[in-house]
């Protein structure tokens, strides 16, 4: 009994601190935002600085599941939670990633800037933002259907990314001296695309927990 209460508590401290790395992927979404609007260099040097932290959550959460394996040997539905974590932890990392590369293309651009012309960046963010903080209640909750839910919301995102395209590709209609530019703000649009396929990828390792499957394919 002891050993259960002890593995429970460790579990509800990983979980935790999944909330805590998804909620600061959260924040970096919001200010990278905030910096592409603002054309914010400063802010966008936070948030590449703030990654770090967010890499150093990704580290303690490996290392609390590593040590439940080896201290707890886990089996059945336990097991699962905890090695699934690690590959939820690691889409994390990647999410978080991209928010800081979103970060190294503003302080870069130094150009006369075309927010106001591509209207469907910032919808993007926030579609992106939102699924990444349902995906993580879903994948600590095992809520498998608000995670196929969330799995239907990455087509907004890409639509989204569908537009800001045919945006950059109005722009160079108009002008072939913003090339460098449009580059840049696709760049951004695809970093929040892959944002919405790391979401995609956490909610599909929860119906794995669940259900020992993946896009209908058993593995255990």
């Amino acid at each position: 009994m002891a050993a259960r209460l002890s593995f429970d508590a460790e579990l509800r401290l990983l979980k935790e601190d999944l909330h805590e790395m998804a909620r600061l992927i959260e924040v970096a979404i919001d200010k990278i935002m905030i910096a592409f609007e603002n054309q914010d260099v400063d802010l966008a040097r936070e948030i590449i600085e703030g990654d770090r932290i967010i890499n150093d959550i990704e580290r303690a959460i490996e290392a609390r599941c590593l040590s439940l394996i080896i201290k707890q040997q886990p089996v059945a539905k336990d097991l699962r939670m905890v090695t699934t974590a690690l590959k939820v932890v690691t889409d994390m990392e990647r999410i978080g990633d991209h928010a800081a590369d979103i970060g190294y293309l503003i302080i870069r651009e130094k150009r006369e800037h075309i927010y106001d012309l591509v209207k469907h960046i910032p919808e993007m963010g926030k579609a992106a933002k939102d699924m990444v903080r349902d995906a993580v209640i879903a994948f600590t909750t095992i809520d498998v259907e608000m995670a196929r839910k969330i799995i239907k919301q990455d087509d907004i995102v890409d639509n989204l990314f569908d537009q800001v395209k045919q945006e950059v590709a109005n722009i160079l209609r108009a002008s072939s001296e913003q090339v460098d530019q449009c580059v840049d703000i696709l760049m951004i649009a695809k970093y929040l695309e892959r944002i919405g396929d790391h979401v995609v990828n956490i909610c599909e390792w929860t119906e794995f927990h669940e259900t020992g499957t993946m896009n209908n394919i058993r593995l255990l």
